[in-house]
């Protein structure tokens, strides 16, 4: 007796697929078998020969557990990253209060995040220029014996709560983060950069969209990625790029890791598809991010980082704000607005319609960039990134032919807005299951049309 069989279910091998009946018994995949009959289970779902994908992870959520009830939270946002087709997140240290910088803290937000929690979910740990200030570098080691994946640390400035290093301290986080063998995520902006030219393009009167991701330059993420690389080089820390945004990010990546570096990063989707020019002339500060978003030519630049491997995987970033009192508050221009987007819920079948049913990523890439890099790097696979016996029984289900447009009042992420509002896309996340249970399911998903009755 199995606790469930997930049937007709179109898996991926290398760049085909097959058909197949998945097996489940607590909550891990006990096995696959081509014909089901006389075989038992409490419970089946019919996948009806869809695309079932090991579950999709993203790497870079900014769910809230305290200190702002207004924003994403974590009931919020793992419904999103459910109906999104995301059956793991792991949540970043920096924007409630406190923040999660040491042990005491990293429980604090785990007692108040488990009961919430609709997906499974990793916490990152952090480290900051006021802990090396105090001092405190000793939170590091801490940290990552309690179970922590990886640790992030800012170049810029992000919330009260969560300082930004210096080049100096930052360097003395490259080596206490080194010893735990864990990656160190940089948020790859030079400070004096931005601020000198958001400074100056503010006295000069620019109040329009695109001013602001021209202030904070492609030049502020090239340096930055050098400096980072330069740390990683001397220190022996695992370097990974969060968010990157820029073409010739993925071009220092790629000449990192060929020189054997241990060097990594992350793309997102709205850097593979909006350009700033475009999307911030039409939403101001709601297509406001750091960094910023950029030109074609870097979406199409990170379109070709995913397929030499400069890019290994794909996150979101996902960080929204309240509209009415975050991003347009009366008073509140491009430059006082807060800085964030959702994305948990769009990011599987964007990176589906975009790249897998356009041509521009192979099936077996798309599994890479969506699940099982990242469950390798942070230390989850096999557990998590992969469709072996024994891994967690996770599956993102999507229908491939699915026609739909994006509208943010039909999402769960509780913000209201997406610069991605209008994009038309084909795929749709059909079912999400984590551990064998259906956390979501589209009742909208098209009917059986691609299997002939042999196969069934």
């Amino acid at each position: 007796m199995y606790d469930l069989i997930i049937k007709n279910a179109r898996i991926p091998q290398g760049d085909d697929t097959v058909l197949t009946n998945i097996l489940v018994k607590d909550e891990k995949i006990a096995g696959f078998l081509t014909d089901i009959e006389g075989v038992e289970a409490k419970e089946i779902i019919d996948a009806k020969g869809f695309l079932t994908l090991p579950g999709c992870i993203d790497s870079h959520t900014h769910f809230m557990y305290q200190g702002f009830p207004h924003r994403e939270n974590f009931l919020t946002g793992t419904a999103a990253a459910a109906r999104g087709g995301v059956t793991t997140i792991i949540d970043m240290p920096c924007c409630s209060v406190p923040s999660a910088r040491s042990v005491e803290q990293l429980k604090l937000k785990l007692d108040l995040v488990g009961p919430q929690a609709l997906v499974d979910y990793a916490m990152w740990g952090g480290v900051t220029g006021e802990d090396v200030r105090n001092d405190w570098l000793h939170n590091v080691q801490e940290q990552a014996d309690y179970g922590v994946v990886a640790f992030k640390a800012y170049m810029t400035p992000s919330v009260p709560t969560f300082p930004r290093v210096t080049d100096p301290e930052m360097y003395e986080s490259f080596k206490a983060v080194a010893k735990t063998g864990l990656p160190i995520g940089i948020h790859a902006e030079n400070f004096a950069m931005c601020d000198f030219y958001v400074k100056k393009f503010q006295r000069e009167g620019r109040m329009d969209g695109p001013a602001w991701a021209e202030a904070r330059m492609e030049l502020a993420e090239k340096v930055a990625i050098e400096l980072g690389i330069s740390f990683a080089e001397d220190t022996g820390a695992r370097l990974h790029i969060v968010h990157m945004s820029t073409g010739i990010g993925a071009k220092l990546v790629g000449e990192a890791k060929k020189r054997g570096l241990n060097v990594t990063s992350e793309s997102c989707p709205h850097y593979l598809t909006l350009n700033y020019q475009d999307a911030m002339s039409k939403y101001g500060p709601l297509a406001k991010i750091a960094p910023p978003l950029r030109t074609k030519k870097d979406n199409e630049m990170h379109w070709e980082g995913i397929n030499n491997g400069s890019i290994d995987f794909i996150a979101t970033d996902h960080a929204p704000y309240e509209i009415e009192s975050e991003k347009a508050r009366k008073g509140m221009n491009i430059w006082t607005a807060f800085p964030g987007i959702p994305g948990v819920e769009t990011m599987v079948p964007v990176v589906i319609s975009e790249g897998y049913n356009k041509g521009r990523i192979s099936l077996s890439k798309l599994v890479e960039i969506l699940s099982t890099n990242a469950a390798i790097h942070y230390g989850l696979y096999p557990k998590k990134g992969a469709m072996f016996i024994g891994s967690d029984a996770d599956f993102t289900i999507i229908d491939l032919d699915k026609k739909w447009v994006i509208d943010p009042k039909e999402q769960a992420t509780m913000c209201g807005y997406t610069p991605l509002e209008g994009m038309e896309l084909t795929g749709k996340v059909a079912m999400t299951i984590v551990r064998g249970h259906l956390v979501f399911e589209d009742e909208e998903a098209s009917t059986l049309t691609n299997l002939t009755d042999d196969e069934l």
